[in-house]
């Protein structure tokens, strides 16, 4: 069977895969050449799908598991990826409502005290250092005490600070959060603001489809193991 033209693979790219342990064990002809059988080209169906969902090297780790015989581990693999999308469609909810409130008001002018970095920090449940590393990033502005040079965050900037906490929990890198919160703060913010909220809907939509997908053909080729 040639599993690389089915697939539009090259054949080194198929004996990585087999020597990886994305394939089960390949039998040989006499003079040495791997014979592929319609198991083989099952087990590449379903690595090439869950590689979409899970990424290359957890899609490895689930496909080595059920050669190995350790299932357990391959559905907790499985099982985790599903907890973990699901934490982030629940994230992208709050950043939209937190968000899309904030985008549909012009934000009131600074009122009492400012924060300090220990205030605010605890306020997000986050480390002091990490506020310092958003102020790296570009995310936060506070200003400084002359005299001491201790931070103040100001109303303005404890809502930057909040967004850039929800974020972060949804993944996204420091760079792309410090564009978003500076579109905020510019004209032209909740525009900005619609459409990162629908691409990461997308996102999420699209990884959705990739893990039902995988698990499909991974059910078909644990059914195909079965019956053998």
């Amino acid at each position: 069977m040639d599993l690389a033209r089915e697939h539009g693979l090259s054949a080194q790219a198929i004996r990585n895969y087999d020597d990886a342990g994305v394939l089960p064990p390949t039998p040989r002809s006499a003079t040495g050449y791997r014979r592929y059988t319609a198991r083989h080209a099952q087990a590449l169906r379903a690595f090439l799908a869950l590689r979409r969902g899970h990424g290359h090297q957890q899609a490895v780790e689930i496909m080595r598991a059920i050669h190995r015989g350790d299932t357990d581990s391959a559905y907790r693999m499985v099982d985790a990826a599903h907890v973990a999308l699901h934490a982030e469609r629940d994230t992208r909810t709050e950043v939209a409502a937190a968000l899309g409130a904030l985008s549909a008001t012009t934000p009131p002018p600074p009122r009492g005290a400012p924060l300090t970095v220990g205030e605010l920090a605890r306020r997000l449940g986050v480390h002091p250092a990490t506020l310092r590393t958003w102020e790296t990033a570009g995310i936060l502005h506070p200003d400084r005490d002359r005299s001491t040079g201790y931070r103040h965050y100001d109303p303005t900037c404890v809502r930057d600070a909040e967004v850039a906490r929800q974020l972060r929990r949804g993944g996204y890198p420091l760079g792309q959060v410090a564009r978003f919160v500076g579109a905020l703060r510019e004209a032209g913010g909740e525009a900005a603001l619609r459409e990162f909220l629908d691409s990461w809907q997308d996102r999420i939509t699209a990884r959705s489809r990739h893990l039902l997908a995988g698990a499909a053909q991974l059910d078909a080729y644990l059914t195909l193991l079965d019956g053998s």
